[in-house]
């Protein structure tokens, strides 16, 4: 599947959540979609989260 496909199905549902489910539903499924796409770019390598948290905790 490619990424405009995928940014089109994830768009659609976030569209029908919005309508059916109103704005709390939309923020809901809005953050559960953030924190999927963080843990798929974790799991496919494209993240490295060990550099963003040691430069946060790395102050000397």
């Amino acid at each position: 599947m490619s990424r405009t496909s995928l940014g089109l199905i994830v768009g659609l549902v976030l569209g029908i959540v919005a309508y059916f489910g109103g704005f709390m539903a939309f923020l809901v499924v809005s953050f559960f979609a953030a924190v999927g796409l963080v843990v798929g770019l974790v799991l496919d390598g494209r993240l490295d989260l060990g550099a963003l948290v040691g430069r946060a905790t790395d102050r000397r």
